[in-house]
């Protein structure tokens, strides 16, 4: 697998290879992922809901499910995310734990009876606010290359400067926050008692953070030691439309298929603001220290803080979705989705992109996904559980770099409200590389444990 990353770090297309970072094409990867966030009922079934619908949260794969509600209703939901991240570099095995809760879902469904003798039986509009994508997330990297990138003290006044050529560790730390958060709308109805046709606009809101930490200790081979801490960091927001349209049409009583597409995201404007930019030489802040000198160097002494600001555009991956579902009555259903993404097609649009909209030409490959569902009722009481996988974009990804995971939950009705719950398990593998413009040095590799809990409570109107 080449040195690239589902998690992203990024420097301008004018940098040169002093920076530590990855490039653009690595954060283009990480605000197209879309993670199976909804209501617990979607999660529970590993949002294999395209030719289900009837769950507030399945108008993001397929509009046209809103239709199959009988009545109005509304639904809140709470996570709870667990992600465990394990580091191995050159040998050095470390794992960072990280845990956060959040109101990942809300929506409401209205449902409207169409006037009689029509070929139109039933009208809804539908709203569904979800967290696509929630970046929160940190991991630390240590161990020891035997390569140096710091061999120099800047105030060094000797000719030649002293080198700390003699590597004795690295350490990295890498901080994300905030969210892709995405807002459907959609309007759905049912034609002749068999047919439910939707369409939709959606809306993303994309607010992301970073923060990067690299640390070296070098020695000059007579016992001085040369400590270095670099420090890079961005503020990310944006702003995105979609658009997509589904239908899904009863074969038998229990035989529903599905069909959906999802344009590409257009994310019309992001801005940036980042201190990777060149100060003294060093593109970030930079401080740097002799063992038994106190003296300090510091790129940002006085309250010097430079930084730049940019702007620019994306277009990610569409979706298209066929779907199966078999109802068996009143006592359960079992569901599939199939997923084909062409990551292929995402473009930067701007003529200094030029390298990486070539790289998701010959680097990524389109993708193929599965969503299996299904769902047991006993009276008020409902057990329900799922599967999923999905490829990795990378042409050259190992069977590990695959996202894939399963889930279950439960969910108890009580007179016009419903308690559904939750638990999603996830795991992928991915390589980190935090010297990527030094050749000599390995990536650090990365496996990534997801655990998902969610409780939804569901009025009906």
């Amino acid at each position: 697998m080449k040195k690239i990353t589902l998690l992203a770090l990024f420097y301008t297309i004018t940098f040169p290879a002093v920076s530590q970072s990855l490039g653009y094409q690595n954060l283009a990867l990480l605000f197209s992922k879309e993670n199976n966030s909804g209501t617990a009922r979607f999660n529970a079934m590993s949002g294999a809901f395209g030719a289900l619908g009837g769950d507030v949260s399945a108008i993001k794969i397929n509009p046209a499910g809103a239709a199959i509600f009988k009545n109005s209703l509304s639904s809140i939901t709470l996570n709870s995310r667990s992600t465990d991240i394990t580091t191995v570099y050159y040998g050095n095995s470390n794992r960072t734990s990280n845990n956060y809760s959040n109101f990942s879902q809300t929506g409401a469904v209205s449902v409207f009876n169409a006037y009689s003798h029509s070929n139109w039986t039933k009208f809804a509009f539908s709203f569904n606010y979800s967290i696509r994508n929630d970046f929160r997330n940190r991991f630390v990297a240590f161990g020891n290359s035997n390569f140096t990138s710091f061999n120099e003290f800047p105030l060094d006044t000797a000719d030649p400067k002293t080198q700390y050529n003699n590597a004795e560790s690295q350490q990295y730390e890498n901080i994300y926050k905030g969210e892709l958060s995405e807002y459907n709308f959609a309007f759905s109805g049912v034609y002749q008692q068999d047919l439910y046709i939707g369409v939709a606009v959606n809306t993303f809101d994309l607010n992301f953070k970073q923060r990067s930490i690299l640390s070296e200790q070098n020695n000059d081979g007579a016992g001085t030691v040369l400590n270095a801490a670099f420090y890079q960091e961005n503020n990310t927001l944006g702003t995105g439309f979609s658009l997509s349209a589904g239908l899904i049409y009863k074969a038998t009583k229990k035989l529903r298929l599905g069909f959906s597409y999802q344009t590409p995201i257009w994310f019309t404007k992001i801005d940036e603001e980042t201190n990777i930019i060149n100060n003294d030489g060093f593109f970030g802040d930079t401080e740097i220290q002799i063992t038994g000198d106190n003296t300090i160097y510091d790129n940002t002494a006085g309250d010097y803080f430079p930084t730049q600001g940019f702007s620019y555009k994306l277009k990610t991956p569409a979706k298209t979705t066929a779907s199966l579902a078999y109802v068996f009555g009143s006592n359960g259903l079992i569901s599939i989705d199939y997923s084909y993404k062409n990551y292929t097609k995402m473009e930067f649009s701007d003529a200094g992109f030029t390298s990486e909209n070539q790289f998701f030409e010959n680097d990524l490959k389109n993708t193929h996904a599965i969503n299996i569902g299904s769902e047991w009722r006993f009276n008020a009481f409902s057990l329900r559980g799922g599967y999923h996988y999905e490829q990795s974009s990378d042409k050259n990804a190992i069977e590990s770099d695959n996202d894939k995971g399963y889930s279950f939950g439960a969910g108890y009705k009580f007179g016009n409200t419903k308690l559904d719950f939750s638990c999603q398990n996830s795991s992928y593998t991915a390589l980190y590389d935090f010297y990527p413009q030094y050749n000599e040095v390995n990536a650090a590799d990365l496996t990534i444990d997801n655990r998902i809990i969610s409780v939804t409570v569901t009025f009906s109107l």
